[in-house]
Formats: structure tokens, sequence, C-alpha cells
């Protein structure tokens, strides 16, 4: 007997952008060069590592926006922030500072200074992702500092806390080369 397909649920965008939105990411300003050359950028909380080999990042812009349209065959950089460049966030989010943003250079890929972290990319692939686009960019350079980064959670900035009790595991329990079973030919049962 088959059975019928699950009927999907009709979903509250706020609330799912509420349950999104318990899930602390860090936050990125992403920036290109407009067609005319001039250092453009926007930001996205949407960031995520997809591989180490090749060495691929991927990004997620609202479909439609400037960020969106530029980066389409353009090298582009993640600028991951720090803590302190609150101003900077709000300023690509559409909040302009007084002062204009301090690029590291005028050549190549626009970079800001101060940055926890910047990985620049050449394209590698983009995706449909509904009402966004899917950037994945190989990795070309990386830039990593000591600062913390600024983070967002329920649609606030945060700074980072105290670190948890514990200590990290070095691979999943189903890693292929760590799992619980690596080198085991029998199994008790429970």
């Amino acid at each position: 007997m088959t059975e019928a397909p699950a009927t999907t649920k009709n979903i509250d965008p706020r609330e799912l952008r509420n349950a999104f939105g318990k899930f602390a990411t860090g936050v990125t300003v992403v920036t290109c060069r407009t067609p005319d050359g001039t250092p453009h950028g926007a930001t996205v909380n949407a960031f995520t590592a997809v591989s180490l080999d090749p060495p691929l990042a991927q990004v997620t812009l609202i479909r439609g926006n400037k960020a969106s349209q530029y980066l389409e065959d353009q090298p582009f950089a993640i600028n991951i922030m720090a803590e302190d460049q609150l101003d900077l966030c709000l300023n690509f989010a559409g909040k302009p500072m007084a002062a204009p943003p301090e690029w590291r250079s005028d050549e190549g890929i626009p970079v800001l200074c101060g940055n926890a972290a910047t990985i620049e990319c050449k394209p590698w692939r983009i995706y449909d992702g509904g009402d966004h686009i899917i950037v994945i960019g190989e990795v070309t350079d990386i830039e990593v500092t000591d600062a913390n980064p600024l983070l967002f959670f329920s649609g606030k900035f945060r700074e980072l806390g105290p670190h948890c009790e514990g200590s990290p595991w070095e691979a999943s329990g189903d890693a292929l080369a760590f799992g619980w079973f690596e080198g085991s030919t029998s199994f008790k049962s429970f």
C-alpha cells in the first residue's frame, strides 16, 4: 500500500523568520565591484563554509538586490565583521555612516579594513534559492585576525560571550575516517 504524499503546511513568513533567527550567525559584508569599477557591499548573515577541497564558501543574497546582480561573474570578498564594525554593517544594510568606509586598497577585489577575517573568492556556481540566490565562490585568498566576530541572533547584533564548558570534538561520529565504527568488523547488539 502506497501512502499519500504529505501535504505542505502553510508556513507563516514571520514565524519562519523567527525560527531562522534562533540560529546565531556571524555577520558579513559581501563586497565586489560594480560594472563601472566602484566598490559595492551588502550586509549578509547567510554565509556558510562549503568545502575544504576545493576551497568553497557560500553566501545567499536577496534576489534582485544590487549585490546579487553584480556577483554574476565577478570576484567578491566575504568580510567577516569584527565586534567594533557595527557601523559598517549598518552602512551596507542601508543606514549610511557619516564617513565613507575604509577600503584596504583601490586594486583588485574591494576589501574592508578591520575585519575579523576576510575570504576572497572567484565565481564558482550560482543556484536558484527561491527569493534568494545562492552564490558559491572558490576561495582564492584569506586573512584572519584576532578580532572577535560580530554576531546576529533573534534580530539583534550581539558580541561573543564566554566559552562554554566542554571541549570540541575532532570529527563527527559519522565521519568516514573517524566514525564510531572505524575498523569494526562485528557489532554487539544493545
